[in-house]
């Protein structure tokens, strides 16, 4: 069977918080198929969107997350336990839980930002909507918690563009640079890599990433390295906190 593509809406356009789409299909464990979403599928160490689907008749069902399906483009969306099913060829109202969407936006811009000024290779990360994390491949003593917020915070108050732009895969394959992570490679073949950059003209940075990020680092507001843990000879996970840094 032939697997259609869901349009993912949210990759061009990260503020859309409600949509229509129709039912394409429905997986054996319950899963809802759609034609397009605003519904971000868990991937790249964020997680998937939370919200509801309208039906005609006025009635909810509440979606508990999202995934990818059998390939990365189709996504899965997974109703809460009990929620009903609608039915193929259904036209929903989809509204995604956008207070908690929109802190993700910034925590996943805000580790940009820290892979910026911690240009190490990445080893791990996990966004989150309060406590996030970066692995570095990175000596002892590289970096302070206290410097990394510094620099994190400048390019935070100087509130550069973030926008997205598109590269064929052999434009990608010519810089292999703008990998930053250790073992993970952005999936080539689809003839097009999304690149998330930073600044007027990338000036700031440019990576490959199929994420959601706020359109101005400003956006971002306060925010600081809670810690940095040694998590191996030369890996260290920074963790990154919405708030100033508290004083010592």
């Amino acid at each position: 069977m032939t697997v259609s593509p869901t349009a993912a809406l949210f990759r061009d356009d990260a503020y859309l918080t409600e949509t229509q789409a129709r039912v394409v299909g429905l997986t054996e464990a319950g899963g809802i198929e759609l034609d397009r979403t605003i519904f971000y599928a868990t991937s790249g160490g964020q997680p998937g969107d939370i919200g509801h689907m309208i039906r005609a008749d006025g009635s909810r069902i509440a979606i508990a997350g999202a995934v990818t399906g059998e390939t990365k483009e189709q996504i899965v969306h997974l109703p809460a336990e009990g929620e009903a099913t609608p039915e193929v060829g259904e036209t929903l109202t989809l509204s995604i839980d956008w207070e908690r969407r929109y802190r993700l936006m910034k925590m996943h811009a805000a580790c940009h930002l820290l892979s910026v000024v911690c240009p190490f290779p990445i080893t791990g990360a996990s966004v989150s909507e309060d406590d996030s994390r970066v692995d570095f491949d990175m000596p002892e003593g590289g970096l302070s918690k206290e410097e990394a917020t510094r620099r994190v915070m400048e390019l935070v108050r100087a509130n550069h563009p973030i926008f997205t732009r598109w590269i064929s895969d052999e434009e990608f394959a010519a810089n292999p640079g703008l990998v930053k992570s250790k073992n993970v490679r952005p999936p080539v073949g689809t003839g097009r890599i999304r690149l998330v950059c930073i600044g007027e003209g990338a000036s700031v940075d440019s990576q490959p990433c199929g994420g959601t990020h706020v359109a101005w680092t400003g956006e971002i507001g306060d925010i600081h390295i809670g810690k940095i843990e040694k998590k191996g000879r030369e890996n260290r996970r920074f963790r990154l906190r919405f708030g100033a840094a508290p004083s010592a």
